[in-house]
C-alpha cells in the first residue's frame, strides 16, 4: 500500500509541475500539489512498516 500511495504522489507532483508550467490552470493544480504532499508526508511518517 505504501509504495502505491508514494507512486501516486509522484504522478501528482509530476502532474502539477506540468500543469503549472504549462497551462497555469489556477487552484486545481495547486490542490494536486496538496494531495501529493500529504501523501510524501504520510510516507515518511509511516516509514517502511510491515501490516
Amino acid at each position: 500500500m505504501g509504495n502505491i500511495l508514494y507512486t501516486v504522489a509522484v504522478i501528482l507532483v509530476i502532474a502539477w509541475l506540468v500543469g503549472f508550467l504549462g497551462f497555469h490552470a489556477g487552484g486545481l493544480i495547486h490542490v494536486l500539489l496538496v494531495i501529493a504532499a500529504i501523501a510524501i508526508i504520510l510516507r515518511l511518517i509511516s516509514g517502511s512498516k510491515a501490516i
